[in-house]
């Protein structure tokens, strides 16, 4: 058994067995994916997969048995490499943070600002993506921390901490129409062209919910992923748009309009997460803090550690 055949178990159940994502994730070809498979198999005398001809359904109970135990190898192999860095580099280094776009836009600087204060040996690396390449990312070793919404906090591999709730608002031109109605009602806005993100980020879950509920199905003629984007056809005259609330800045206070719709919409939650069991350098477990403010360092580490790890102090 090898650290390559064990990255492919996982990656399989990843990528619901894709062997084709599976090569590409790990830069291989998927018939080197699909040798280490049966060598593995031939090996430990058990099938792993569920099979269908040539394709992968899903796990055997044995395979289950192995995935877990492949989870925990590689990440103890991971934690063995970060250890050096741990009592080496003391408060330098790069953090890497998957987020998405409308966090770095709006909610992270002063957060950074915050952070490089404290940390000023630090590179501060941000990666936007949907919440499914956030998720994909910490798996994969490419970011520290993910923020997100409450996909990270449904993974149990995940640690995650909330940071704040969120609601939406409706953006309207000045002077629009809907400006004059009172109380906002889910039937006056359907009346009109709807611009807002698009499926699988920012809550468009919560609003299309909304909707389904008052069994109302909006126009919604333009979807997009960051919340400037959706401004700017705001401001064209396309639509009105449903954006996050904190994506307000002072600039927009001469063309817009913004309307509250908490009581519309069902509230939102930004989580952090971090990869369960991984050691982290000191300045991971700070920023979290820094989000995060009733949480001590021992609950972060707590939370984020398995038990016999989180006894030990790697604050350094």
């Amino acid at each position: 058994v090898n650290f390559q055949q064990l990255k492919i178990i996982r990656e399989a159940a990843r990528q619901d067995y894709n062997l084709t994502e599976v090569a590409n994730m790990l830069y291989t070809s998927q018939s080197g994916v699909s040798r280490h498979i049966r060598e593995l198999e031939e090996e430990l005398g058990i099938e792993i997969f569920i099979r269908r001809g040539k394709r992968l359904l899903g796990m055997t109970e044995p395979g289950k048995a192995l995935l877990s135990i492949a989870e925990r190898i590689l990440n103890e192999a991971s934690n063995v490499r970060r250890l050096a860095d741990l009592f080496t580099n003391d408060a330098s280094g790069v953090l890497t943070i998957a987020t998405t776009h409308t966090q770095a836009r709006y909610s992270l600087p002063p957060v950074i600002k915050a952070f490089r204060e404290l940390f000023s040996d630090v590179r501060v690396e941000l990666v936007q993506g949907t919440p499914q390449e956030i998720e994909a990312l910490l798996h994969n070793g490419g970011a520290d921390i993910g923020i997100a919404s409450e996909r990270l906090s449904n993974d149990p591999t995940l640690a995650a901490f909330p940071w704040f709730r969120w609601h939406h608002s409706l953006l309207v031109p000045k002077d629009h129409p809907l400006t004059q109605v009172s109380p906002l009602t889910l039937e006056a806005i359907a009346r009109w062209p709807l611009i807002t993100y698009r499926q699988g980020i920012t809550g468009r879950s919560r609003i299309d919910e909304a909707f389904n509920r008052k069994g109302l199905m909006p126009d919604i003629v333009l979807s997009a992923q960051d919340s400037d984007v959706i401004k700017t056809y705001v401001e064209l005259g396309l639509g009105v748009g449903l954006v996050a609330e904190q994506s307000g800045d002072a600039r927009e206070a001469d063309t817009f309009t913004r309307l509250d719709t908490r009581h519309l919409f069902d509230a939102n939650t930004v989580w952090l997460g971090l990869k369960r069991g991984q050691l982290q350098r000191n300045y991971v477990w700070r920023f979290i803090e820094l989000c995060n403010a009733g949480l001590s360092l021992d609950e972060i580490k707590r939370q984020a550690m398995e038990p016999e790890e989180a006894a030990i102090d790697y604050q350094i």
